[in-house]
């Protein structure tokens, strides 16, 4: 990976008591834009890491398509399956799978295990479209799939833009087959419509999450009948398609894992190209550093581990979750694989010694849409990563509030390796707000952060971010887990 070490912008050193402007500069916090303090050599590392960024990101739109990509990247940098090892030793690489949605990686440090372990946990859904358990209709001579959305979104964003459609099918003799059309040049895309606006005026006077009802998210698959004379002839028509090239009847929808996204590709924004948009940013714009992270690192002192979760976007829920107990079983082998031992006394003392950064977005502050944000405790495009002390809603309701002595310790690891960083919160109290995976692995005892990249249009089909706060987060993921004792 691109890397060079920046300036230590937010580090101030204690001034002469004499030097009346240095004394109250040091006594002020002042959010530094990258751009204005970076040289070309760092530029040149930013924009390296953010097109190795948007390289990975087109291919891994799902979850399933991230830890795949994911585990492809860690066998070819040594890491193997925890499950193929009885013992682990000091500098090894271990990964485990999460039923294929979810990851746990690790790079087993020189310290004792009991000392606990130092991880990023960022999450790999996003928001998109799933299908019903019998999404396939025809209506009036053209064939669609019925959709249920995943995630909160605004619904009239997901219309009249090209889609893909990616995921998995068990087939009646338990073959799993993958799918993934429309996102190469030659492929067809999918479709949903909208109401022109000359014949607007009703639609238009709703309130704007009904403009668009979830029940009318379908999306259009087809409109050519069979040959036969035959009812529903269009929509058979397409079954036999799929039956044909994938084997696949219409049963095989009930166990199908099938997930409607944008196909639209990552792209540089602006003149200067400062900015990227893409989907999926929320949160692979902070699980790609983490990866990243972890497959850089040489034998450190503690045991880092990278942990990519599920289901975050509808709370964290089953087995492939983080509320699951299959993370907790791996960072329970690692423990009993590095130790040689298991005493779960001495392993419930290594989770409480651990530290983690919960790796989410939050949003980047939209002077369009200043009214929702208070400016004073707002994250900025490209002043760096923000921290984030807590998340929630109204009264900190569903957060987990991250200790002050932690806090610094984690700010002092970014400032003495030249991390930009701010914080804030996720806009004004009353106006709403959100959660992460923080407040669940905090039950276990161990000290969580959130700490990730401010995002703009944050759950829109397309995102935008910056790719200064891109590679000053992948700078921070790995100050922590290198540095933080």
């Amino acid at each position: 990976m691109a890397e060079k070490k920046t300036s230590k912008a937010n580090s101030k050193s204690k001034p002469d008591s004499k030097d009346i402007k240095k004394k109250f500069d040091y006594l002020m916090n002042d959010y530094k834009n990258i751009w204005k303090s970076s040289s070309q050599e760092e530029r040149d590392s930013i924009f390296a890491f953010a097109d190795e960024y948007k390289q990975f990101i087109d291919i891994a739109k799902t979850e399933r398509e991230f830890v795949s990509e994911a585990i492809n990247l860690a066998k070819a940098k040594g890491f193997v399956d925890i499950n193929s090892l009885n013992s682990i030793k000091p500098g090894q690489k271990v990964y485990a799978s999460i039923k294929g949605k979810g990851l746990v990686m690790a790079v087993v440090g020189k310290q004792p295990v009991s000392d606990g372990f130092n991880i990023l946990g960022a999450h790999v859904d996003s928001p998109r479209l799933d299908l019903k358990p019998n999404p396939v209709y025809e209506d009036e001579e053209t064939v669609y799939l019925k959709t249920h959305y995943y995630g909160g979104i605004k619904k009239y964003q997901w219309t009249t833009i090209p889609l893909s459609i990616h995921g998995t099918v068990y087939l009646k003799d338990n073959t799993c087959i993958s799918i993934c059309v429309g996102e190469k040049d030659e492929d067809p895309v999918f479709y949903i419509t909208d109401l022109l606006p000359h014949l607007g005026n009703e639609q238009m006077s709703r309130k704007g999450s009904d403009i668009v009802k979830g029940e009318d998210l379908n999306v259009i698959i087809g409109g050519i009948p069979i040959e036969e004379d035959i009812p529903q002839a269009f929509k058979i028509n397409v079954l036999k398609y799929l039956f044909e090239t994938y084997g696949m009847t219409e049963r095989d929808f009930v166990s199908a894992e099938l997930e409607i996204v944008p196909s639209m590709k990552a792209k540089d924004v602006g003149f200067d190209r400062s900015f990227i948009a893409a989907y999926g940013h929320d949160d692979r714009v902070c699980a790609y550093p983490a990866l990243a992270t972890i497959l850089s690192i040489p034998k450190p002192n503690k045991t880092c581990v990278c942990m990519l979760t599920d289901k975050e976007e509808i709370g964290s829920y089953g087995n492939t979750g983080a509320q699951s107990r299959l993370f907790e079983n791996v960072l329970a082998e690692l423990f009993g694989k590095q130790n040689r031992s298991f005493d779960e006394l001495l392993y419930r003392k290594t989770i409480e010694n651990s530290k983690m950064l919960s790796a989410d977005v939050s949003n980047g502050f939209d002077p369009k849409y200043a009214s929702v944000s208070d400016p004073r405790n707002s994250a900025y495009m490209s002043h760096g990563i923000k921290i984030e002390k807590y998340v929630g809603a109204r009264g900190k309701s569903g957060t987990n509030d991250a200790n002050g002595a932690f806090v610094v310790e984690v700010i002092k690891a970014f400032e003495d390796n030249g991390v930009i960083w701010q914080t804030g919160e996720l806009g004004k109290v009353d106006e709403g707000g959100g959660g992460t995976i923080s407040a669940y692995m905090a039950q276990f005892g161990l000290e969580v952060l959130d700490c990730g990249v401010p995002v703009m249009s944050m759950h829109a089909p397309y995102e935008l971010i910056s790719k200064a706060d891109l590679y000053h987060t992948y700078l921070a993921y790995k100050a922590f887990v290198l540095h933080m004792k």
